[in-house]
């Protein structure tokens, strides 16, 4: 097994343990979950801080829900379409909270918050040699960065628009970036509010808030 495809590996089966447990996750427990010794997680990670912030990166990597949002079929009716894409966002934005979420709370910094000093120590063994933190999962952030991921994933909800463009009243690069905003506003909801439901979302983001074109106008005059 190549190097990156057990970094891969390694970070796959920690995921689950890093939102459980924050950084109180231990290398033996993710050595179990591997399914491999605790020795060969410090053949391709300098340190635990190193496979935590590969967790971070892969967490944020866009890949999955680019798949998803990809796998949609555009044979189906628009609505369909967005309520597909709508739950693989959701569960992209669930996964990043809760990552991150856990890690935050038990006091986790990334590799860039971090800064050596003198008698600091490593639970790697000594002769450790942990890869490059590039792409995917191994370094802090996809390649791009943030501004790619998120038009990476504007133009694939464009594609799910584009089939139904002449009877749109937006273009579908528009609407992709609107639906974008719309799904984003709905992580960033107050603590405690319940996730509206993503078919209700969807329909009135497709048919509107008015029961029939101009209604609100005429229940005013």
């Amino acid at each position: 097994m190549s190097p990156e495809r057990r970094r891969e590996m390694i970070v796959l089966a920690a995921l689950p343990l890093v939102a459980e447990y924050g950084t109180a996750v231990t290398t033996s427990q993710v050595a179990r979950a591997a399914g491999i010794g605790e020795a060969t997680i410090f053949r391709v990670f300098t340190d635990k801080d190193e496979l935590l912030d590969a967790c971070v990166a892969e967490a944020l990597h866009p890949g999955h829900v680019l798949e998803q949002l990809a796998a949609v079929p555009l044979d189906q009716p628009l609505a369909a379409r967005l309520t597909e894409a709508a739950e693989a966002m959701r569960a992209h934005m669930t996964r990043i909270g809760t990552v991150l979420g856990a890690l935050h709370a038990s006091g986790h910094r990334s590799s860039r918050d971090r800064r050596p000093s003198p008698g600091d120590r490593t639970d790697a063994p000594t002769g450790a040699a942990g890869e490059g933190a590039t792409g995917r999962p191994g370094g802090s952030h996809p390649p791009g960065g943030r501004e790619a991921s998120l038009r990476q994933t504007r133009e694939a909800l464009t594609e799910l628009f584009e089939p139904d463009r002449e009877a749109l009243r937006l273009p579908p690069e528009r609407l992709a970036a609107l639906f974008m905003d719309l799904m984003f506003a709905g992580s960033r909801r107050p603590a405690g509010d319940t996730a509206p439901d993503v078919a209700e979302l969807v329909d009135v983001f497709v048919h509107g808030a008015l029961t029939r074109p101009g209604s609100a106008e005429e229940g005013a005059r």
